[in-house]
């Protein structure tokens, strides 16, 4: 078997080696969260949500340890890695609080005696996710599956088995049965195999394209549910009614968030031509003060990329877009020395025939577009294959209209950063992938909605024994 590798990416160094669990250790997995299963569909909502308040505890009271995991193995800063685990432990309490009424029966009124709408868990559900947000993304996942009654198996990104390994303690830790959520150290190379085992029902998948792709396409050869969150190229407009400081302030934290290496982070700034001088100026300038450094060190606001892999990809896609035509007006350069670090970086103008016109760019680098009204907003915005999120500055009421019912997203933010909520369903359209997490949405993806019809009968009179 494989070995899996934890790299620190702010020195390159190698923090630990993981091997990969044996085809046997696998099959006792699988065979212990179908088994677990059983009982686990059982308990009382009350007593899954005693549980994942405990599991809330269980992040907010270690959360600087559980932070450390994900920064030395990732990159994020620490401040947000802590921050991370603060927003697990919410989604944690906000499914403990709000599934048993977001699952409760539906009364429907019919010709029978009663109907009614009930949901059922499906059974052991296979969670592939990213390395970007380590905690969150299996953690908005988890909380509402196993609230359901389901149980989880998580095949978490290959360069992060130290945090898929912390995941797996945070719930034994808080008293979750055994093999209510397993954490699986295998290569990608098998997913394919535990998806088509019979005793897997679903899965969910947060990542690539291709990635999305390949689960995709062999759910559907054993008919199975998949939930998709893929990639973005999420679109930041600005009208020149906008509140101009808060939207300059605002793009750049929502194009450096998590280094740049998040879905809905803003990558694509859509200016109207009237204001567009003065916010490239003030884009550039702001995105050249951040720091980038270290990513312990509380004044470090930008740290490195996950891999060095992201970070040439990344070069190459700022190369070939200037190559094309683009404008470099910042950074565009990958920082020497130790770690996976690539500065902010201002691009203006891409050609629309150049292929980083449409690519998603993973790292901390900001794309300008000018148009001139409107409808050339709108147009640039949507010109991509992606739709995950999207955020709008404008102070005009029909221009908010406008875009909320016209943006092909998942999410349209007026005058804000878009960023993730338990509260709100979350998800994409296009290539950004289908099905939604979190909010009620996100709860009954994973669930038999069952049709209920009860009809009372008149019953037969007895008969008497002489008869």
């Amino acid at each position: 078997m494989a070995t899996l590798s934890s790299v620190n990416p702010a020195t390159g160094e190698v923090l630990g080696r993981f091997e990969e669990l044996s085809d046997a250790e696998l099959e006792a997995r699988i065979a212990r969260a179908a088994q677990t299963f059983r009982s686990w569909r059982r308990r009382p909502f009350a007593e899954r949500a005693a549980l994942l308040v405990r599991a809330a505890e269980v992040l907010e009271q270690r959360k600087e340890h559980w932070g450390r995991i994900m920064t030395l193995e990732m990159g994020k800063t620490f401040r947000s890695a802590v921050a991370e685990a603060e927003k697990c432990a919410w989604v944690c309490r906000y499914y403990a609080e709000h599934a048993g009424r977001f699952l409760a029966d539906e009364e429907v009124k019919t010709s029978a005696t009663r109907s009614y709408v009930r949901c059922v868990p499906l059974g052991p559900v296979l969670a592939v996710m990213p390395w970007n947000f380590p905690f969150w993304q299996v953690l908005r996942f988890a909380a509402p599956a196993l609230m359901a009654g389901n149980v989880g198996l998580l095949k978490h990104a290959s360069n992060v088995p130290q945090s898929a390994l912390a995941l797996e303690e945070v719930f034994r830790l808080a008293g979750l049965p055994d093999g209510c959520f397993q954490t699986l150290l295998v290569s990608s190379s098998r997913v394919a195999r535990i998806l088509e085992d019979d005793r897997v029902v679903a899965a969910t998948l947060t990542g690539s394209e291709w990635a999305g792709a390949a689960v995709a396409s062999t759910a559907g050869k054993v008919l199975k549910k998949t939930v998709l969150e893929l990639g973005g190229s999420d679109p930041f407009v600005v009208m020149p009614s906008a509140a101009f400081d808060a939207a300059v302030s605002t793009a750049v934290t929502a194009r450096c968030i998590n280094n740049g290496q998040s879905c809905i982070a803003a990558k694509r700034f859509i200016v109207h031509d009237r204001i567009y001088d003065r916010f490239e100026r003030e884009l550039c300038r702001g995105m050249q003060a951040l720091r980038v450094g270290d990513p312990m060190d509380p004044a470090t606001d930008v740290g490195p990329l996950a891999t060095a892999a992201e970070v040439e990809k990344l070069d190459r896609q700022v190369r070939a877009a200037v190559r094309d035509g683009a404008r470099l007006l910042l950074g565009g350069e990958p920082q020497r020395g130790k770690g996976f670090y690539y500065p902010p970086t201002v691009l203006a103008g891409i050609p629309r025939a150049s292929p980083s016109y449409r690519e998603e760019l993973f790292g901390p680098v900001a794309v300008l577009h000018r148009v001139r009204d409107l409808d050339e907003a709108v147009a640039v915005a949507n010109d991509v294959p992606f739709g995950l999120g999207s955020s709008v500055w404008t102070s005009d009421e029909g221009e908010r209209r406008r875009f909320v019912d016209d943006l092909e997203a998942g999410a349209t933010f007026v005058n804000a950063m878009v960023a993730s909520d338990p509260r709100l369903p979350f998800g994409g359209v296009k290539r950004s992938g289908y099905g939604r997490e979190l909010a009620r949405e996100g709860i009954r993806e994973f669930v038999n909605v069952k049709a209920v019809v009860v009809q009372e009968l008149a019953a037969a009179a007895p008969r008497h024994a002489t008869e």
